[in-house]
């Protein structure tokens, strides 16, 4: 078998798995999926596409893409592509660029208030298309690195789900990749040759945490290198009882550790 029909064999045993640990696909569902056109977005969509071709039940596909106006961004290259595949798909542009631009100092990062824009669009969008779920391409390496982030710079113990709810209550969104690591998408991007599109606003912008934090695992997994791996497992493998988070005893009902545990 080629390597890269290994490889995405792999990966697609991990969506499946993923799916049915945490109900992500489910029969019937019309699954939005969000693309960007970065490798792990464009993966999500090939491995969902092929996965349906695969699964006892019938669900459907439909490609959503945004342009949020910046400078250069190729969306007639996904176009072709999507039409070329026969993809269901919908293009949407919404200059929030502009407003980012407007709205943050220079030197900060435009990062977080630009993502919060562009899932309010795409929550509203799925939402129109009568969308069960809407799917993003988050991978295990941002599970566990969004684990530390919150860790280190917000004293929370919590990562991504990969199954939630929005706070409006419209939109299920879910995350097939969970299980998935990075350095697998992109060998299997470049593999398959995607329309790979990179975000010239992120490109742009100075060291961020994130980017911090990744290059901590990196080193960290130079000397170990399941260190990541268990990162993912410990988001599996809680231990309420050992945690200092009063409100959890209460809700679960825990007077007192066991040393067992």
């Amino acid at each position: 078998m080629a390597p890269e029909l290994k490889l995405e064999k792999r990966l697609l045993r991990l969506v499946a798995r993923a799916s049915s640990d945490f109900r992500l696909i489910e029969p019937g569902d019309r699954i939005v999926v969000a693309v960007s056109g970065g490798k792990d977005s464009l993966s999500l969509l090939h491995l969902l596409d092929l996965l349906g071709r695969r699964t006892p039940f019938r669900f459907s596909l439909i490609a959503l893409t945004l342009d949020q106006g910046q400078p250069g961004f190729p969306a007639e290259r996904l176009e072709r592509y999507y039409q070329e595949r026969n993809f269901d798909y919908r293009l949407l542009r919404e200059d929030t660029y502009a407003l980012v631009r407007a709205k943050i100092p220079p030197g900060k990062s435009y990062c977080s208030f630009c993502s919060r824009l562009r899932r309010a669009i795409l929550y509203r969008a799925a939402a129109e298309l009568g969308a069960t779920k809407l799917a993003l391409g988050h991978h295990a390496d941002d599970a566990i690195e969004t684990l530390l982030l919150n860790l280190f710079f917000a004293g929370q113990l919590k990562s991504m789900p990969p199954r939630l709810r929005s706070d409006d209550g419209r939109n299920l969104v879910i995350r097939p990749l969970v299980y998935c690591w990075e350095k697998d998408l992109s060998a299997y991007a470049e593999a398959r040759d995607f329309p790979i599109v990179s975000c010239g606003v992120c490109s742009s912008q100075p060291e961020l945490e994130r980017r911090r934090v990744k290059a901590l695992v990196r080193e960290l997994a130079a000397t170990n290198p399941q260190l990541p791996a268990h990162l993912l497992a410990s988001l599996g493998n809680v231990r309420p009882t050992h945690l200092l988070d009063r409100g959890l005893w209460r809700r679960l009902g825990i007077h007192e550790a066991r040393a067992a545990e």
